[in-house]
């Protein structure tokens, strides 16, 4: 153990036990507790009827259960509001070396994040799902682009419905660059899928200027 683990020991973000040498942010057990849906070897999975025909995609996957109190929502919360930016992108090549081997990722090229109205992005320090497309590159090779932007900010979602979801979302993002994605594989990534709005309204930034989009949503959460 080095001195700075002794005056500040590193701690599981899921269970706060203190980590063994070689253990990163989550402990080995709680790492494989953690509940993996399964839907990347699933056509038709539940992520993917959630986006059936309302924009069009190649697969879609959510990589873990998410629930309010559960502990991916520990994760989570450390991530997107106690500044451990680089937990995304453990969290990212967690999911970027758990599908490389299954097919889901065959097709992709680039990895583009769900992107964050600048002023939100410069109170919080970073963007966490720009995080987790940077952990998933690590893993795959695969490119990062940041030519989807956000162009207005939009309230939080957590008490919203479906609609009001969709509505919160509607021309929240612009596609500045399309020719860094043009003819390539687009793998869009976001943090928590629940109604799939935010998801949604990236996609449709993309298509509106590139309708022949070949795109695969993922995010590292999705709701039951």
């Amino acid at each position: 153990m080095n001195l700075l683990d002794f005056v500040l020991p590193r701690t599981c973000h899921v269970c706060g036990s203190r980590l063994a040498a070689g253990e990163r942010y989550i402990c080995t057990p709680c790492l494989s507790r953690l509940p993996r849906t399964g839907y990347h070897r699933r056509p038709g999975n539940p992520m993917e009827r959630r986006f059936a025909g309302i924009v069009p995609f190649e697969r879609a996957s959510g990589h873990l259960f998410y629930s309010p109190g559960s502990e991916l929502a520990r994760v989570m919360h450390d991530l997107k509001y106690h500044r451990f930016r680089d937990l995304g992108r453990y969290m990212g090549a967690l999911m970027g070396r758990e599908l490389l081997a299954t097919g889901f990722l065959n097709g992709c090229d680039v990895v583009v994040p769900v992107p964050m109205y600048f002023m939100k992005k410069a109170r919080r320090g970073y963007n966490q799902s720009e995080q987790l497309a940077l952990g998933i590159a690590s893993e795959t090779g695969l490119e990062v682009s940041v030519a989807l932007r956000a162009v207005k900010p939009h309230r939080t979602q957590t008490r919203l419905s479906h609609q009001q979801r969709l509505d919160n979302t509607s021309g929240t993002f612009r596609l500045d660059d399309p020719d860094a994605l043009r003819g390539k594989g687009i793998l869009l990534v976001d943090d928590v899928c629940t109604t799939g709005a935010t998801l949604t309204s990236a996609a449709e930034a993309i298509l509106a200027l590139l309708p022949d989009a070949r795109i695969t949503l993922l995010t590292l959460g999705v709701t039951f």
